[in-house]
């Protein structure tokens, strides 16, 4: 009686992190997609002022640039469980503390205060994720797949980024519509509390965390100013201003047709597309390099842009954003896949918090300032904003060509 033996099961991400594992850090990332627009709806709302509510939503994205990537290097240090658990909880608590300030008789400091605390704790979901997950395809898979998977997760986490970027601001309009004000920022304080916490319990945060207690081996921080490395950061920024400069000046242009709720929706149109395209890019044949692909979709994204001063419909827009939807998600899958592979030994986490604070902080200052522009000089001016963002991604796309080559023969020396 002749037996045969079963063929090993081929490894898979989705087996070795946990079914439950993707929907978790979906939903936990949403709080993080809310707050800034949140916190804006709500100033706007409660003071009057869309001044103060832009300074409001700007100094929330300035503590996330200037606490966020120290957050990272705690998750690196001390594993991300007790990171996450602590900055969820103080979020959460501060999320609700400006619900209430915004609406008492308390100095518009206060407010500012509060601000960036909220983005200074803010529990950095996405950046964790990606470095879970990385950390995760090293351990596991052999090395001729391990560059072909990380390029797949990063087309997956910047999919899933697009998405809740998208519909972020789409519930914090219908929130704010239908109920109150302040319900995005206690929604996003009760999403922060449940799912940050699933998301740090869930048994893929122990993959950063040091045996023993140990301090886990790490580069030196100083290998976090290579070139190389800076410049996949000057590129999330440059993302990060697109969006904000993006919503805010397609808010000021249905506004001007007498729709501005509809600001979402159109935006929508943007976000589809570039989800399915950063899915797409795991299947682009290897010779089409990480350099190449970020310089020709950063192209495309440009060129986009340089077509919004000149619709004068809705359908003109749509378009236009359908056309720059293909540029976003390749060019952000790049960055984050050309980040993991730059991270120093150990400093995975800092790495993948700096992208993601970048992204924030570019976002908050161009809100602020394209809101701005538009109360002063209208849409027209305004549309102007995400063309010089565009030309912030492909100018350095373009620097990171020779920095690459110079890395690939470092490495091959």
């Amino acid at each position: 009686m002749h037996t045969t033996l079963a063929a090993p099961r081929r490894t898979t991400l989705v087996r070795e992190a946990g079914f439950a594992y993707f929907p978790i850090a979906l939903i936990a990332r949403l709080p993080f997609a809310m707050m800034v627009v949140g916190i804006l709806t709500l100033v706007v709302s409660a003071r009057g002022s869309l001044a103060l509510g832009g300074l409001t939503s700007a100094m929330t994205g300035l503590g996330t640039a200037l606490v966020g990537p120290l957050l990272g290097a705690a998750a690196d240090r001390f594993g991300q469980r007790r990171v996450l658990l602590l900055s969820g909880t103080a979020n959460s608590l501060l999320l609700l503390a400006i619900a209430w300030l915004a609406f008492a008789s308390v100095p518009d400091a206060a407010l500012l205060a509060v601000a960036f605390a909220i983005g200074a704790s803010m529990p950095q979901v996405a950046p964790l994720s990606r470095s879970r997950l990385v950390g995760i395809i090293g351990r596991t898979f052999s090395k001729d797949r391990r560059a072909s998977v990380v390029g797949g997760t990063m087309a997956y986490e910047s999919a899933a980024d697009e998405i809740v970027f998208v519909f972020g601001p789409v519930i914090v309009g219908l929130l704010a519509t239908t109920l109150s004000p302040a319900a995005p920022v206690i929604g996003a304080a009760v999403l922060a509390l449940v799912f940050v916490s699933a998301f740090a319990l869930h048994p893929t945060a122990a993959v950063g965390a040091a045996a023993g207690g140990d301090k886990p081996a790490q580069a030196p921080a100083k290998e976090l100013a290579r070139p190389a490395l800076i410049t996949t950061v000057l590129g999330a920024l440059g993302m990060g201003l697109f969006f904000g400069a993006m919503l805010t000046s397609l808010t000021a242009f249905m506004a001007e047709r007498g729709v501005p709720e509809q600001a979402g929706l159109v935006y929508g149109a943007m976000g589809i597309g570039s989800a399915a395209l950063a899915l797409g890019v795991a299947l682009f044949p290897a010779r089409f390099t990480l350099p190449a692909r970020w310089v020709v979709f950063a192209g495309i994204l440009t060129a986009g842009t340089l077509a919004l001063p000149f619709a004068t419909s809705v359908g003109a827009m749509t378009l236009c954003l359908l056309v720059i939807g293909i540029g976003i998600g390749p060019t952000l899958v790049t960055q984050y896949s050309l980040a993991a592979a730059r991270s120093p030994l150990g400093r995975s986490a800092t790495v993948m918090t700096m992208l993601g604070s970048a992204v924030v902080v570019g976002q908050s200052a161009a809100s602020a300032l394209t809101g701005l522009l538009a109360e002063a000089s209208g849409a027209s001016a305004a549309l102007l904003a995400p063309v010089a963002a565009a030309l912030v991604v492909l100018a350095a796309g373009v620097a990171n060509v020779p920095l690459s080559r110079v890395r690939r023969a470092a490495l091959q020396g």
